[in-house]
């Protein structure tokens, strides 16, 4: 069950998460640094990361899942946000070039389905980002945060899931390596608990940060899906043409 969008807002708004924040960028900007010109979805709530990219992209996205809510985003802009089922996002095929993934993964209800949609909806090469708890770490243990919520994974385990779904595994890092705390002469304490966990503990860091590539030279089996949701896609900034209806009788009629 996925953790609510009111409880994710206020634990992004608190010490504690915007400290949490500062922490996972800093891990994903080891992976990411710019993304000029290219099309990012973010899926879960990866708002508080989309803004780091944001600048040099052709279009982000927020991609929101029903069972979680949304909120609009960017604030007092057009709405970039999106209510969607994980497992059958409202995109076309090969349509974006990146997708990151925070709060999301853990709480699928078929986690090896919705990396087979997300396989659907990159361009060749296109490449993924999953930000999930660790389950080794402290983070998954203590419900006070998102991140004690949902399935936790292993780096095994995501590895795994990858190949499966057609996936090439890539690079990876860690965070999260300073207690999930409130206090805040500990928390002042982040920057040296983060380098001291990813030297000496990274095994034990709260959330593992990992990125894979669509593969191309095997193809994924075809199997048949209880319900297929349509919707429309609306990528372009210009708008849709309009067609005639076919029941609309036309002028000359």
């Amino acid at each position: 069950m996925h953790v609510d969008i009111v409880d994710l807002r206020q634990f992004y708004h608190s010490r504690l998460g915007r400290v949490t924040e500062q922490s996972i960028s800093l891990a994903l900007s080891s992976l990411w640094a710019r993304l000029p010109d290219e099309r990012l979805v973010g899926l879960g709530y990866s708002v508080p990361y989309l803004d780091r990219f944001r600048a040099d992209t052709e279009r982000t996205f927020a991609f929101m899942p029903a069972g979680q809510g949304a909120v609009n985003w960017p604030p007092a802009e057009a709405s970039d946000t999106v209510l969607v089922f994980d497992e059958e996002l409202p995109l076309p095929d090969a349509s974006v070039d990146r997708v990151l993934m925070v709060h999301s993964l853990e709480f699928a209800e078929n986690p090896r389905e919705t990396l087979k949609e997300i396989w659907r909806v990159l361009a060749p090469g296109g490449r993924l980002v999953i930000v999930v708890p660790n389950r080794r770490g402290v983070w998954a243990q203590l419900e006070h945060t998102p991140f004690g919520s949902g399935r936790p994974y292993s780096r095994g385990q995501l590895t795994a899931l990858f190949r499966e779904t057609n996936f090439t595994p890539g690079a990876s890092s860690e965070a999260l390596f300073f207690p999930p705390t409130r206090i805040r002469a500990l928390l002042k304490l982040r920057s040296s608990f983060e380098r001291l966990g990813r030297s000496i503990w990274p095994v034990f860091s709260g959330v593992i940060i990992a990125e894979a590539q669509k593969r191309l030279y095997q193809g994924l089996p075809v199997a048949a899906r209880a319900s297929r949701r349509v919707f429309v896609p609306v990528l372009a900034p210009q708008g849709v043409p309009t067609t005639r209806s076919a029941r609309e009788p036309s002028a000359k009629s």
